[in-house]
């Protein structure tokens, strides 16, 4: 690191290099939970419970176009709860107790399925803080709700554990993503009946009227701007996190980079002069500055720089019904992003009570599973010289919702479909089967002109003897696979005594 702090431009944030912690960690565990889990009907619920019509084609300000139909989150709310003139997010707030939510359980969990760092959320666009919030004092967890500091009470459980602790916030986008609640509903009984974020009393939680011009992801209001620094830069100060999600791009401007560069140096003064500080947001850095997140999205191929994917084992909040992503496609998603030195961060939904659900658990003792055989393959490791190789890597890739390739294909892998991953001292190569070959070899084509010693040797995790091994005359090195798997979903070949660079 240079020796001089960091200045809020983003030449000064160019010099940030990413700690080796992250580079080593590949795995980590997110709690995307709060308030908007009471439901039980999934993401963005503080938002379309107000949404009583069509609504136009951007994120702020009403009026609604008319004729629209209402969401229908908003038809059961108004069924199960009432009309959001009267019983609106403010109400549903108080409903959540997190009354079974044991924190050191969960981590308990979440190590043994391999999360190498834990990030809480700190507060999402419905404006409401899961700490002892400085600047938001009405509305946040240790005065309602649960009467927690939920972002203390995470990071305590991360780091009895030894694990690095973040949080994210998407404070920045609500305060265009929320207008909605100052709108009323178009048609029907209520019909143009204010909704309670009209009520001025009430705007602390629900943010003051945006100006009518003002509707993009991303507001360009200055005093919008500095509560979201004051909030923020409340959040950094007392839990000094090892990482810092922002779900945007870098917000605001000059604003943002005060923040970015004031996270860095207040990371640099409390650890003595050693940066372990990671800022994620989902924008590409010029030449360096932070680390890329891309939201339900990968790589195509394997990047210079550091990368995370953030996703969800199902959707962002509890949803009743809702199917989750299997082991397999989970362990696959962490392989191939693994293989393209990228991270990857996983959601695991919690009922509004804090336990995890049954079918989540199910699938994370799958995944721990797996990480006792294959560990090695993912922890530690840097990107080979290719990052795979079989027909999903020769196929135009399925678009990801907000940018790069999808996290889960809709195709299966299929035998000879591999990713690799080398280990961190470059003595060992992995070699990650995604599909397991019928026929019970495997052709590694990507080994064409690699060296092997006298002292070669194959091995697959979980099986106690060596793989007999032959170099094809095309210069693939065919492996003999056992009769049976060691383990499911994927299969790891460990090469060492060969000069793969």
């Amino acid at each position: 690191m240079p020796s001089s702090t960091f200045s809020p431009d983003r030449n000064s944030l160019a010099r940030y290099e990413c700690p080796e912690w992250f580079r080593d960690a590949k795995f980590g565990i997110w709690s995307h939970w709060g308030p908007q889990a009471v439901p039980g009907q999934g993401d963005w619920y503080a938002r379309r419970l107000y949404q009583g019509g069509e609504l136009p084609h951007h994120y702020g300000s009403p009026p609604f176009k008319q004729g629209g139909a209402p969401d229908p989150v908003h038809l059961g709310h108004l069924a199960r709860y009432g009309h959001p003139s009267v019983f609106g997010y403010k109400d549903i707030i108080p409903l959540w107790k997190a009354e079974k939510w044991d924190p050191d359980e969960l981590m308990n969990l979440y190590v043994r399925a391999g999360a190498r760092y834990f990030v809480s959320m700190a507060v999402h666009h419905d404006n409401f803080d899961l700490w002892d919030s400085t600047h938001q004092p009405r509305w946040n967890a240790t005065r309602l709700g649960p009467m927690r500091d939920v972002v203390g009470e995470w990071r305590r459980a991360a780091k009895k554990h030894g694990l690095p602790f973040g949080v994210s916030e998407h404070l920045a986008a609500s305060f265009n993503w929320y207008q909605v609640n100052k709108g009323a509903d178009v048609a029907g009984p209520f019909a143009g009946v204010p909704y309670d974020g009209n009520n001025p009393a009430n705007w602390d939680l629900y943010h003051p009227p945006a100006d009518p011009d003002d509707h993009e992801w991303l507001t360009t209001n200055p005093a919008f701007h500095a509560t979201w620094l004051s909030r923020i830069r409340d959040l950094v100060d007392r839990y000094h996190p090892e990482l810092l999600y922002s779900d945007s791009k870098l917000p605001f401007g000059s604003v943002g980079e005060t923040l970015v560069a004031h996270y860095y140096n207040s990371n640099l003064a409390h650890n003595g002069g050693r940066l372990t500080a990671v800022y994620n947001c989902k924008e590409e850095p010029v030449s360096g500055g932070w680390v890329r997140d891309i939201e339900r999205g990968v790589m195509e191929t394997a990047a210079s720089q550091p990368w995370q994917t953030d996703t969800s084992i199902g959707d962002w909040y509890y949803r009743e019904g809702e199917t989750y992503k299997s082991a397999a496609q989970i362990i696959h998603m962490l392989a191939d992003i693994v293989s393209k030195n990228g991270n990857l961060l996983l959601n695991v939904v919690q009922y509004a009570d804090g336990r995890v659900p049954d079918d989540a658990r199910r699938i994370l003792e799958e995944i721990a599973a797996w990480m006792r055989v294959n560990g090695e393959a993912i922890f530690s490791t840097r990107p080979w010289s290719v990052y795979g190789e079989g027909p999903s890597t020769e196929e135009a890739p399925e678009p990801g919702h907000f940018g790069g390739a999808a996290d889960v294909r809709s195709k299966p892998y299929v035998p000879g479909d591999i990713r690799y991953t080398r280990s961190k001292d470059g003595e060992a190569l992995h070699a990650i089967a995604l599909a397991w070959p019928a026929d019970g070899t495997l052709a590694l084509r990507a080994m064409r002109g690699v060296r092997s010693s006298a002292g070669a040797e194959v091995r697959l995790l979980g099986h106690a003897a060596p793989l007999r091994h032959t170099l094809r005359g095309d210069g693939a090195l065919v492996v003999e696979l056992p009769e049976r798997p060691p383990c499911a979903h994927a299969w790891v070949l460990r090469l060492t005594g060969f000069a793969t660079g």
